[in-house]
């Protein structure tokens, strides 16, 4: 199960803003875009990756956060560098501990 916010939504496909199905984890980047992957402890189920990636999307400059609670990884997609304190309040806000980066 995995749970993908991508922002701002596109036209003409529900499945990804570059109109195809895949669900490959850059799905919402452009060029220029910064990706990086957090290690998130206590995600099992889809309700808290939901959780994790509507706070990580609150965050300034977001485009796109995909949690995958199996792995607890987050990978997320922004239009610059994210700093570990912005992201560590957005994963403790949503109740969950941020590890540190994957």
């Amino acid at each position: 199960m995995t749970a993908e916010t991508q922002l701002p939504q596109a036209t003409g496909s529900c499945c990804s803003p570059s109109g195809s199905c895949h669900d490959g984890a850059d799905a919402g980047a452009r060029a220029g875009d910064v990706t990086t992957v957090y290690q998130v402890s206590g995600m099992t189920c889809g309700h808290c990756e939901g959780a994790v990636s509507e706070e990580i999307s609150g965050i300034e400059g977001v485009t796109s956060v995909k949690a995958v609670a199996s792995t607890g990884q987050v990978t997320v997609v922004s239009a610059t560098p994210l700093t570990d304190d912005a992201v560590r309040a957005a994963v403790d806000e949503a109740g969950y501990e941020l590890v540190g980066r994957a």
